[in-house]
């Protein structure tokens, strides 16, 4: 028999060599299959990684997207607010605006009522006469500012205490207030409260003087200032002299005279005590005939002169101060002067 170990040998060296080979690929296959999977792990790994990044980009854009919502609405509740705010604003204004109007309406309609109601408080005289009674003069600083302020200066120095109504006529006025009691004198300066003996007159707060303020009338009780009238002379000159020559002499209408008005210095009005007036004006007088001849009557002059006790004025505390004076016109002087270059003095205060 052959021996055929050799062969058999020989045939498991292959076989080994065939397994191997096996082994080697099955090796190889088993090396490649573990890369595979690597790669498919680290691929897997990859895209969980990716899947992470993209769901944390997805978060923060939400995030961001939110935020952008949350901005949006701080920014709506900002300007919302700042319209509450701008709209509180324009209602507080609109409602300071209409208390603002408010108040100048009601203001506005204050003043016109209290005007409408508001009534001046004149100052006013008490005349005292002996034996007839009182009479109450409001005076008008309205229309004879400065009449007035004389005749209060007058009355507070006691100018008129003792002195008469020196001229009565009835149906027409009573005149006083002349320290010679007869028409002829006027007062000085000293009477007013000034450190002088000098007379003085006033300036004649009347229309035809170029006053236009005074256009009260000369109705009955309405008080006056007498004054010289030189209109019958027949000069311009003259006539304008008088205008200015009132001092202290008064009278009260007991009747109403339209002749008088702008042409002499009305001042106030009886407000009590016409009665007492009107007595007054019916005294009894030396002669009612202006034209008589004898020298020892003279006209319209009381047999007994009525005697003014007092005059007293409540101004209800207003001062109105001290009476503006001009140097008083002597009539006598002055004709004297231009025919004999001479003086005389003496002028009547006589309301004509």
């Amino acid at each position: 028999m052959k021996d055929n170990s050799k062969d058999s040998k020989k045939v498991e060296k292959k076989d080994v060599k065939k397994v191997s080979k096996k082994k080697q690929t099955k090796n190889v296959n088993k090396k490649a299959d573990g890369k595979l999977k690597n790669v498919s792990k680290a691929n897997e790994k990859n895209e969980n990684e990716s899947k992470k990044n993209e769901e944390m980009f997805k978060e923060k854009l939400n995030f961001n997207k939110k935020d952008e919502k949350k901005q949006e609405k701080i920014k709506d509740k900002k300007e919302k607010d700042n319209g509450k705010v701008k709209n509180n604003v324009e209602v507080i204004s609109l409602v300071v605006l209409i208390i603002i109007v408010l108040g100048l309406i009601g203001y506005v309609f204050g003043t016109i009522i209290k005007k409408q109601n508001y009534k001046i408080v004149n100052p006013v005289a008490t005349i005292e006469v002996e034996n007839f009674g009182t009479i109450k003069v409001e005076l008008y600083p309205q229309y004879a500012p400065n009449t007035v302020s004389n005749f209060i200066a007058l009355a507070n120095h006691g100018f008129y205490n003792g002195l008469t109504f020196h001229r009565t006529i009835p149906d027409f006025m009573i005149q006083g207030g002349d320290k010679n009691g007869d028409g002829s004198g006027s007062a000085t300066l000293k009477d007013i409260g000034e450190d002088s003996d000098k007379n003085y007159s006033i300036e004649g707060e009347f229309i035809m003087n170029g006053f236009t303020k005074n256009k009260l009338r000369h109705e009955r009780g309405v008080i006056s200032m007498a004054r010289s009238d030189y209109s019958s002379m027949g000069t311009t000159t003259l006539t304008k002299k008088g205008y200015d020559s009132a001092s202290s002499q008064f009278f009260i209408m007991t009747k109403d005279n339209t002749s008088l008005d702008g042409s002499y210095a009305a001042f106030g009005k009886v407000i009590e005590g016409m009665d007492v007036v009107d007595k007054i004006s019916n005294v009894e007088v030396q002669t009612r005939d202006s034209n008589s001849t004898d020298k020892n009557l003279t006209a319209d002059k009381p047999v007994n002169p009525p005697v003014i006790k007092s005059i007293t004025v409540d101004t209800h505390g207003v001062d109105y101060g001290a009476p503006k004076t001009v140097e008083p016109f002597d009539y006598y002087s002055y004709m004297m002067q231009q025919y004999y270059g001479g003086s005389a003095t003496g002028a009547s205060s006589t309301i004509q």
